[in-house]
């Protein structure tokens, strides 16, 4: 920051308050703290630039499909059309949701108040959901034996586990010059290496990186693309050819390749299917993603606002969605009806809202955005502004040099 000297005298303007961005609001241009925040989108010229609605209605929206399919999984061991239905809703949800997250990481580097948000937003909410989900299951199930373990993710951890070791990465990706076919072949690597085991949902976090990295490769241009008149009309026909297509693959294929936990081996598949399964199953899920975006509103909606709080949203809904399975709430006979599937759809997504809301961010925030400040050491630029505060007038115009001028 330079400083204007006055024409006449030796007085100096002085400095304007210093305006350093908490870790839990993204100042333009860096990245978000976790998939709940939605800064605007990196490059700018650094002035602060209103939320484009588009990204947060994108989050929300992504966030509703994952209760949602939740809520459809236990009906699919008795229904072609939930286990279809499943089926095309996870081949996009997660995608979609991994590429915005990507997109908003396009800035992070090693800088001190970037680390700090990383380990504030995603390393301790990891901790403390995982310790917690993992009491949960030993008492709501019954199982109080269930080990707990901050190695082995449980249920919906292991993002925020991807989440960081992806974000770590990107230096790396913005140095590689074809981040997108090395990240996928990676991801091949991965499907087909049993031996990586169970530690840290690795599996996950590799086959998934494909999407990632093309959100870090992505510009606003692209997002622009996707959301013309042409693109909205095109994806009318693809969607539908989708769902015919799972509806046909429902009793032939197991749903589990979806979720992109496992080796090809542990799917009961000849290794030599994830060097296919693998390219295929990405290149369907960036379609329907792109199709996705393309139906995604622009302008602001009622819902705009709780896309700032979709992590809230994804943690906290787990804790119903895996106690509905534990608690036997599927007995009911209405549940495995036509009527009664509308019923938890609409339930799983009003939960899901509800949970994003400010009320709730504000109750769990100690939990997903603990500001922490007393575990990080302030910078030297930081205590030597402060040093300045308490001794004001202390430099003079001879100190420009030393004050960042010239």
């Amino acid at each position: 920051m330079t400083n204007v000297l006055r024409p006449h005298g030796h007085q100096r303007t002085p400095l304007p308050p210093e305006t350093r961005a908490s870790p839990l609001t993204p100042s333009p241009g860096s990245a978000t703290p976790h998939p709940g925040g939605s800064p605007t989108p990196p490059g700018g010229n650094g002035a602060v630039k209103k939320r484009d609605p588009f990204f947060d209605n994108a989050k929300y929206l992504a966030i509703v499909l994952v209760a949602i399919g939740h809520a459809w999984q236990p009906l699919t061991a008795d229904s072609r059309i939930a286990e279809a239905a499943y089926m095309f809703v996870y081949a996009f949800h997660m995608p979609a949701f991994i590429v915005i997250s990507g997109y908003f990481s396009r800035s992070f580097d090693m800088r001190t108040d970037r680390l700090q948000r990383l380990v504030t937003g995603v390393a301790v909410p990891y901790v403390i959901f995982e310790t917690v989900y993992s009491y949960f299951k030993r008492y709501a199930n019954d199982d109080p034996g269930y080990p707990i373990s901050l190695l082995d993710p449980w249920y919906l951890t292991w993002f925020l586990v991807a989440l960081f070791v992806w974000r770590l990465t990107t230096p790396l990706w913005k140095i590689v010059r074809w981040p997108v076919p090395l990240a996928l072949a990676i991801a091949v690597l991965a499907s087909v290496s049993p031996d990586i085991g169970d530690d840290l949902d690795l599996q996950r976090v590799l086959q998934f990186l494909p999407f990632f990295v093309v959100g870090l490769m992505l510009k606003p241009e692209h997002f622009q693309l996707v959301r013309r008149r042409e693109v909205r009309i095109l994806s009318v026909p693809v969607f539908a050819a989708a769902l015919l297509f799972s509806y046909w693959a429902a009793p032939r294929m197991a749903s589990s390749w979806f979720y992109h936990r496992d080796s090809v081996q542990e799917l009961t598949a000849p290794w030599w299917t994830g060097l296919v399964m693998t390219p295929a199953l990405f290149g369907c899920s960036m379609v329907l993603a792109a199709c996705f975006y393309a139906w995604v509103p622009r302008r602001e909606m009622w819902f705009t606002a709780l896309g700032a709080g979709t992590l809230y949203g994804y943690l906290l809904h787990g804790f119903l969605a895996k106690g509905s399975r534990f608690w036997d709430w599927y007995d009911a006979a209405w549940v495995n009806t036509v009527w009664g599937a509308a019923v938890l759809t609409v339930l799983a997504a009003a939960v899901v809202t509800v949970l994003c809301t400010t009320p709730v961010q504000r109750v769990f925030r100690f939990a997903m955005e603990p500001k922490m400040t007393w575990a990080f050491r302030r910078d030297a630029a930081e205590l030597a502004r402060g040093r300045t505060k308490k001794q004001p007038g202390a430099a003079t115009a001879g100190d420009g040099k030393a004050a960042g001028l010239g």
